[in-house]
């Protein structure tokens, strides 16, 4: 399990092809790379810059493959988020899932991606032409997240 917060660009192909190289039990790779977009909220965005808690934002990203693992059958899994001034474009974060099957790679991608978008440690603050701003917490992602707790 490789889970990276760092400021430097990252390539997808390279770390899905890094993680099944050499490997003949995985029959399935999902993945999701988030992009920086060029509108929010109804307006344009220039920039944003992504902030975090150094150590707290590492654990809190393994704690959600940790829960990712024990869900389903996971034969490895990449995590990489990026943290400083991006631009429309920029590729944010990468997850990245291994697994025998298909729906689990699926599922368990998914729920990490949801997961971290309520309990990762980031604050994101956009450069629009009116000027900067913090991005709040949407309930989109909220209800995203809570459809995977479990009764």
């Amino acid at each position: 399990m490789k889970i990276r917060v760092q400021n430097e660009r990252f390539d997808a192909g390279a770390e899905m092809a890094a993680m099944s190289q050499g490997r003949t039990d995985i029959g399935a790779l999902a993945s999701f790379v988030g992009l920086a977009r060029d509108l929010n909220e109804g307006s344009g965005v220039q920039a944003i810059t992504l902030e975090h808690y150094p150590g707290m934002t590492e654990k809190a990203l393994a704690a959600v493959v940790e829960e990712a693992a024990a869900r389903w059958a996971l034969l490895d899994v990449t995590v990489i988020h990026r943290i400083g001034r991006l631009l429309p474009g920029d590729p944010i974060v990468l997850v990245a899932v291994a697994s025998l099957h298909r729906g689990e790679a699926f599922a368990a991608c998914e729920f990490i991606m949801d997961y971290l978008k309520t309990r990762a440690p980031f604050w994101k603050k956009e450069e629009t032409p009116a000027g900067t701003r913090w991005v709040e917490a949407r309930a989109s992602d909220d209800a995203a997240a809570a459809r995977w707790i479990k009764p």
